[in-house]
């Protein structure tokens, strides 16, 4: 079933072409000491309060997928013929700064036409309500990470209003929708565990007009409970059994432990440094390969620690 429908067919070839803006990926200035802490991880943990050192430039991966979060949550822009779509969009305090990065890829922010939300945390939907304000943007979540945002919504504020930057609902998908627009086509997976409505995205980018097949499961490691553990069980058994995964799109680049082979930050230099005709470090079905078999091993000792717990 579809969710949506948007657009028609496009050449990869005319698609390289538009996209073809910014040519400076220079990776970030700071640079983790051997032997300690990854830039990822100093990111998302050790420096993650630290605002100024948060705001890193954006950078540009594949054809068509430029990086312009913060440096502790991943925001992702993918181009289309008709317009942008993202994959989250940040919190407060960075939201003028995840706007100023999109226009510094040379896209204009108020073309972003959807917003998918990969779960209902809120350094995930922070920035939702403000981007979809500007641009006029469809948001889109599952059913049951939309009601993980309401309940934020429904907690007042100051002033007894809802805080402003939670989205209303809108537009709801389920596991096996799709959407298309501007030759892009994305696949939505229902991806329990993290949240009970965490979103996995499928899609295409391209590297010199090859085409690659893109995953972005949505959010790993469960949210406490028996429950969440079986569901991230079972859901590491489905993204086990999605085949051709050749780039690992990373909601964040520290997810807890390191990513096989480098997170988004230790491969970015490695990209910066490639020479014509190598191999994008950030196409890896290896490192896809061994971290899913990762989170099933952690998702099985969660299960085998609640059910201990509950025998108590």
């Amino acid at each position: 079933m579809k969710a949506a429908r948007h657009g028609f067919g496009f050449a990869a070839a005319a698609m390289a072409g538009l996209l073809l803006l910014r040519t400076d990926f220079s990776p970030p200035a700071y640079a983790a000491a051997p032997g300690t802490e990854s830039l990822s991880e100093v990111y998302r943990v050790t420096r993650m309060d630290d605002v100024a050192f948060q705001k890193i430039a954006p950078f540009k991966v594949f054809d068509n997928l430029y990086y312009v979060g913060p440096g502790y949550v991943s925001v992702w822009v993918i181009p289309t013929s008709e317009g942008l779509v993202l994959i989250d969009s940040a919190q407060e305090p960075y939201v003028d700064f995840v706007i100023d990065n999109i226009k510094k890829t040379g896209f204009d922010p108020k073309t972003v036409k959807y917003i998918l939300l990969s779960h209902g945390h809120l350094d995930h939907f922070g920035g939702a309500a403000r981007i979809q304000e500007l641009s006029g943007a469809r948001v889109v979540a599952l059913d049951e990470d939309w009601k993980m945002i309401a309940d934020v919504g429904s907690r007042p504020g100051r002033n007894g209003s809802a805080p402003p930057w939670v989205p209303a609902r809108d537009m709801v998908v389920k596991d096996g929708d799709t959407l298309s627009i501007g030759g892009q086509n994305f696949t939505f997976y229902k991806h329990p565990g993290h949240t009970p409505g965490t979103l996995s995205i499928a899609f295409t980018v391209y590297d010199g007009g090859k085409a690659y097949k893109a995953f972005s499961w949505g959010g790993v490691g469960y949210r406490g409970g028996l429950e969440a553990a079986q569901q991230s069980l079972e859901t590491a058994d489905r993204v086990a059994k999605i085949e051709g995964v050749q780039v690992p799109i990373l909601v964040h680049s520290w997810l807890g432990r390191p990513f096989p082979g480098g997170g988004v930050f230790e491969r970015l230099p490695k990209l910066a440094a490639r020479k014509t005709g190598e191999p994008n470090p950030f196409v890896d079905p290896e490192a896809w390969k061994t971290w899913v078999a990762i989170q099933h091993d952690l998702a099985t000792l969660a299960v085998e620690t609640e059910k201990a717990k509950a025998e108590k």
